[in-house]
Order: structure tokens, then C-alpha cells, then sequence
């Protein structure tokens, strides 16, 4: 009877927890073995309060950016810094035009290269060194140099410089070199050009010289070579394009142009006697004395130090 009558109270004591929606206190005195308390969590799994729990604990990657909440909205970073005037907004308007225009004379240097106008596309190269540079300037002169103007030019120096340069000048060594050979060299150029454009990007500036042949510098080159079309055999053209690729991504001080333009006047009389006389001659040496300087100023700096 004891039993019986502590069996019918552990029965009324589940209902009533079921009913009153306490079942976890019921199912700890119905049940008196320990091994079965934890059944429903085995088969069900955590429940929602549990999981919870567990979401808030779980370690974050630091590579990974924290959500935003989708109401609210993105912070958009205005392309102009700065007071924005109309005339403010024309004259940064006229500056990404030129950009724009180098960007599109190198994508018709590459469609005359491909039709076999190699001296017309690198005339079309030589108007991109023009408008690159004129960039530039306009940007230092108006006030409206921008990070998106920064950008867009190292952008645009990789299509016309980085890619329309070797195109034009594998399509100029067709037929007199080997068609490896050639890609080989235009291709380093392609390669190099977009690492000397990123780590100028994200090096500190210096105000007297380059840390290797600039971009454009080696783009004026090689356009200027099939535009004058320099009488030397086909091998050297190759030897001297992957040359160039090289001086692009080397370590190497090189002057920039306002350093070259204080020199003493009597120091341009040599070049402009020389170009009368045999423009091409001139154009060759004044190309190998600028590469030469490079490490002529390093082992300089080396000495000095």
C-alpha cells in the first residue's frame, strides 16, 4: 500500500508540472535514477536559451570585419575632399579627364598595334606620357588632388604603360626576333610595371629621386624607340626591353625630371647638338646614361653613408 500510494503521488506530482508547464522540477522527483536525467537533452539537443549562450561565446576571426546592422546605412567617402564648389567640381572634372584620356589613347595604342600601325600606336603611347604628366600638374595647380585621382592615375598608368606598351612593342619585334623571346620580354615588362606602380602607391614619397625607372619614363622609352625606329638588331631590342623591366623594380636612385631641368644650360647643348646631328645616336646614349645613374648614385650614397 506504501507503495502503491507513493507511485499514485509521483503520478499526480508529473501531471501537475506537465500542467503548470514546470517539467523539469516534476521530471527531477519522478525520476529518483540520475542516468535518465538527462535524456531530453541527449535526444533534443541545447535548447534555444542554450544556443544563445553558445552564439555569444563563440571566439570571432580578427581578419573578419564586424557586421554592420542592415538599418543602418553605409557611409559613402566623397571622391573630392574639401569645399565642394561647382568650380571646385569643374576643375576636378577637366583633371580626371585627362586621366580618363591617357586611359582610352592606350586602349587605341592597342588596337593599332594589333592591326599593324605600330608607329601610329606609338605616337598614340607617346600623347599618353603627355597627358599623364598634364594630370598631374592641373591636380597640384587647381587644390583638387584627391586619394580617387591618386587611384584612377595608377589605374590608368597600368593600362597605357603596363599593358599598351608591350603590346606595341611585340608588335613592332614581330618578324625580326623569335615570338618567345619577344612575349618573354614583354611580358616582364607588364609584370614589373604593376609592381613598381603598387609599391609607389605605398611607399613614402621622396622629393629628389625615384626608386627605380618610373613607369612613365620607361613607357616614353620604349614608344619613342618604335616611333624612331632605332637601327639595332632584334636581339639587343629584346635585351634591352627586359633591361628596362628590371630598372623598373630595382632599388636604383634615379633623378626626377625637375632635378634634370636645374642643371646647368650648358649641359643641354650636348643633347640638342647631338640631335641634329643624329637624333637616334643621341637618343640611345642619353637612354643608357640615365640607366647608368642609377647605380652610379647608389654606390655614391653607399660611399657617403
Amino acid at each position: 500500500m506504501r507503495r502503491s500510494s507513493t507511485f499514485a503521488r509521483q503520478v499526480l506530482l508529473v501531471r501537475v508540472g506537465r500542467r503548470d508547464g514546470d517539467l523539469r522540477d516534476a521530471t527531477d522527483l519522478s525520476l529518483p535514477e540520475h542516468r535518465y536525467a538527462d535524456r531530453p537533452r541527449r535526444r533534443y539537443g541545447p535548447s534555444r536559451f542554450q544556443r544563445a549562450e553558445v552564439e555569444s561565446i563563440v571566439p570571432v576571426s580578427p581578419a573578419l570585419a564586424p557586421a554592420t546592422p542592415a538599418d543602418e546605412p553605409a557611409m559613402s567617402i566623397p571622391l573630392l575632399p574639401g569645399e565642394r564648389t561647382v568650380a571646385r567640381r569643374m576643375k576636378f572634372a577637366v583633371v580626371n579627364a585627362c586621366t580618363l584620356s591617357s586611359l582610352m589613347l592606350g586602349m587605341l595604342a592597342i588596337f593599332l598595334a594589333m592591326q599593324g600601325e605600330v608607329r601610329i600606336a606609338a605616337l598614340c603611347l607617346i600623347a599618353c606620357v603627355v597627358f599623364d604628366g598634364l594630370d598631374g600638374a592641373l591636380a597640384r595647380k587647381f587644390g583638387v588632388a584627391s586619394p580617387f585621382g591618386a587611384q584612377m592615375d595608377s589605374l590608368a598608368d597600368m593600362c597605357s604603360f603596363g599593358l599598351a606598351a608591350p603590346v606595341v612593342v611585340y608588335a613592332s619585334l614581330a618578324g625580326s626576333v623569335s615570338t618567345p623571346a619577344a612575349a618573354v620580354a614583354c611580358a616582364l615588362v607588364a609584370a614589373c610595371a604593376a609592381i613598381r606602380l603598387a609599391r609607389f602607391n605605398v611607399s613614402p614619397k621622396d622629393g629628389r629621386f625615384f626608386c627605380g625607372v618610373p613607369t612613365t619614363m620607361a613607357a616614353a622609352v620604349l614608344a619613342l624607340t618604335v616611333a624612331i625606329g632605332l637601327p639595332v638588331p632584334g636581339t639587343v631590342q629584346v635585351a634591352g626591353v627586359a633591361l628596362l623591366a628590371f630598372a623598373m623594380v630595382s632599388s636604383f636612385p634615379y633623378a626626377k625630371l625637375a632635378r634634370l631641368v636645374k642643371l646647368p644650360p650648358w649641359l643641354w647643348l650636348a643633347p640638342v647638338i647631338g640631335a641634329l646631328i643624329d637624333i637616334r645616336l643621341t637618343f640611345a646614349l642619353i637612354v643608357v646614361g640615365y640607366l647608368v645613374s642609377g647605380p652610379v648614385l647608389w654606390l655614391r650614397q653607399r660611399r657617403t653613408a
